[in-house]
């Protein structure tokens, strides 16, 4: 599995920070920053893998609050996470709020767009 995330972004990296800490093997962790390996990996343009958080695994790429569960699955430490956010009524809560700070956050970070064109 591969985690396309912004390293550049302090928020981004403090979270996937402590997921790298739990060393899970299977979980390769991706810069998006300046990387077009992983525009081609994902099909995903800059824009839009600053915009969310991206996993691949097969062929499949989860985007968003559907990567996140999947990230939290692939962790025991976080696995709880899943089996709660997975609830259908409590997933689309989590889906909302996700979209709302990932749009800030996009906001925040979007000046790398500027930068890498």
């Amino acid at each position: 599995m591969k985690v396309f995330y912004n390293e550049s972004c302090s928020i981004c990296r403090a979270e996937i920070n402590l997921y790298k800490k739990q060393n899970i093997k299977e979980i390769e962790w991706v810069d998006i920053t300046q990387n077009k390996y992983a525009e081609k990996e994902t099909l995903q343009d800059n824009r839009a893998l600053l915009r969310r958080l991206h996993v691949k695994e097969g062929n499949e790429v989860l985007i968003g609050a559907k990567a996140f569960l999947l990230l939290w699955k692939k962790i025991p430490k976080y696995k709880f996470l899943y089996y709660f956010f997975k609830i259908p009524i409590i997933f689309h809560l989590f889906l909302i709020c996700y979209e709302i700070i990932a749009y800030f956050l996009y906001l925040k970070n979007k000046k790398q767009l500027i930068e890498n064109n």
